[in-house]
Order: structure tokens, then sequence, then C-alpha cells
């Protein structure tokens, strides 16, 4: 049975290596040492022997607190978690003989979403004989897309699903 497999940078005997590159605790370079040796010289100074940079010939280690190492590298993976944003889809829904005001108040929905930097899909459905008059939707997709042109950009550009037309804007 194989011992459960350790996350995190190798350290002290696990290091597999047998020369390793190695910097003391202020950060300055001891040079090519046996890893026997640099574990030693670790434990003399009361810290372990981490491997920072195992890629690298000789691999570089460093004198680090291995417990507090893998806490500041778990520290700074949910900070970078927490700071990602998630890009969202918001859908506007739309009529082809929307008023005035109705359209205003839409794309100050989508300025918003756009602003808060989210895809937007535009849908415009449409309804009995409003199919036969497709280049109403046309003509008002094109309004949108210049009235949001400053903001964002098309990444989809309209085309008829059924009874819908779609269209999807992103942030630039």
């Amino acid at each position: 049975m194989q011992p459960p497999v350790k996350s995190g940078p190798r350290f002290n005997n696990l290091i597999q290596s047998d020369k390793v590159r190695v910097i003391d605790e202020n950060g300055e370079n001891l040079g090519v040492m046996y890893t026997r040796e640099a574990i030693e010289q670790a434990a003399e100074v009361g810290l372990d022997l981490v491997e920072v940079s195992p890629n690298a010939d000789p691999p570089v280690c460093k004198f680090l607190d291995v417990g507090k190492f893998r806490y500041e590298a778990q520290k700074k993976a949910n900070l970078a978690r927490k700071t990602q944003k998630t890009q969202e889809i918001k859908e506007i829904k739309m009529r082809p003989n929307i008023d005035d005001h109705d359209y205003d108040t839409k794309m100050k929905a989508m300025h918003k979403f756009i602003g808060e930097g989210d895809k937007v899909k535009v849908t415009l459905r449409f309804r009995g004989r409003e199919l036969s008059h497709q280049q109403l939707g046309m003509n008002l997709l094109r309004r949108v897309q210049e009235d949001i042109a400053e903001v964002a950009k098309v990444e989809a550009y309209p085309r008829m699903e059924g009874r819908q037309m779609l269209m999807v804007v992103s942030p630039k």
C-alpha cells in the first residue's frame, strides 16, 4: 500500500535530489550543497528545508517553516479565488414594436449589466403577424447596437431562432 500523496511543496527528507541550491532564512544564497547537509543546517536554525523551485537544475530550496509556508500559500489561493469575477449572461427581452420609454428603460438595464462586466443577450420576441415584419426587429437590434457601441461590442450578431431574434453583446 502506498502512503497518501501529500499536496504542496516537498520538504526535508521528501526532497529527492542529491544536491540543491540553498537560500537561507534571510534570503541569502548559500550556494549548491548536498541535501543532507542543507537539512542539518536548516534544523540548526529551527526551520525546515523547503523546495521552492523543484524544476530548476539543481532544485532551489529555502529555510522556511513548512506550516507557515503552507498557510501563506492557502491564504493567497483563497484571496485569488475570492477576487475572480465570473461573467454571467443576463437577458433583456423586447418586442419589435416597443415604445420609446420602455426601450430607454431596457437600455438603462443593459448599461448597468455591461457596467458590472456581464454579457447581455437581447431577445426579440415575435408574436402572430409580427413574424412577417422581421425588418422591424432588425432595425430595433441595429438601434440597440448603435446605442451601446461605446461600452460594448456585439459578440453574436442578430439571428432568427424560431419566433425570436437573438443578439449577444459583451463589455469592451
